[in-house]
């Protein structure tokens, strides 16, 4: 368990949205607005409240209105990672951001196109618990994970089984303890150092956690919101109207 908030952060930010379209015909997913808000502006909100003061987020999608976006920014120490070139998939993508960071200390890392709401503000925030559990010497990653029930916008899929000791195992029909990944978690750099330098999916280094015992979940405590196709963002909407209207 770390002694105290992991205080970076990479966000992925680069995919192209292909399922929003025609909304993302003219705008990075990350900047479709839900609740009046681009997507990206709770995630950056989230990262602020778990204490993050430094963050790289990968572009390539209309990279100059996300670049221009994210300058606004003042909470948080903010590098680009530049894929205009070729996009990096999750695991490269990652991997290219990191070198912007600190290599030496955890990281957060979180997509850019998903976000939660309702917590208990009396409590630690998920992402503080998320760097308060990670421990690198037992875990290769932490990974944030939400029940079925609890999301919005989401597909019905069964990410993985969450076993009573924490581990995390890959869902299968009947298993025990279903739960959806949350699209965050805590990861030390050092994992990578083997890692390729061109485009690959994380799913590589979740099952590869998986089979040494390494991969953990932590389960979110709140809705969780993802907004995939048009559909999904009235659906995102009228559950920001409920919590809202119960605050």
């Amino acid at each position: 368990m770390t002694d105290s908030a992991i205080t970076q952060a990479m966000i992925l930010a680069a995919g192209l949205g292909t399922r929003l379209r025609p909304i993302t015909d003219s705008k990075p997913k990350p900047l479709v607005p839900v609740g009046g808000r681009p997507m990206i502006d709770y995630v950056l909100d989230l990262l602020v409240e778990a204490g993050v003061s430094k963050a790289a987020v990968n572009v390539h999608h209309f990279a100059d209105q996300m670049e221009a976006h994210i300058s606004h920014e003042t909470r948080l120490d903010i590098r680009v990672s530049d894929e205009r070139n070729a996009l990096m998939n999750s695991g490269g993508g990652l991997v290219k951001g990191l070198k912007l960071l600190d290599q030496a200390k955890p990281v957060l890392v979180m997509n850019a196109d998903l976000f939660w709401v309702g917590e208990n503000s009396r409590e630690p925030s998920a992402l503080f618990r998320l760097a308060r559990h990670f421990d690198p010497a037992s875990m290769d990653m932490l990974l944030l994970c939400v029940a079925l029930e609890n999301t919005t916008g989401h597909n019905g899929k069964k990410d993985f089984s969450l076993g009573a000791d924490g581990r995390l195992s890959r869902y299968t029909e009947g298993a025990p303890n279903p739960v959806v990944y949350a699209g965050a978690l805590a990861v030390h750099p050092v994992l990578f150092a083997d890692a390729p330098q061109d485009a690959f999916n994380l799913n590589i280094y979740f099952d590869r956690a998986i089979a040494a015992g390494r991969l953990y979940g932590l389960m979110l405590d709140a809705q969780w919101i993802t907004v995939g196709t048009p559909e999904a963002i009235g659906e995102a909407e009228a559950v920001l109207k409920s919590i809202g209207d119960r605050t």
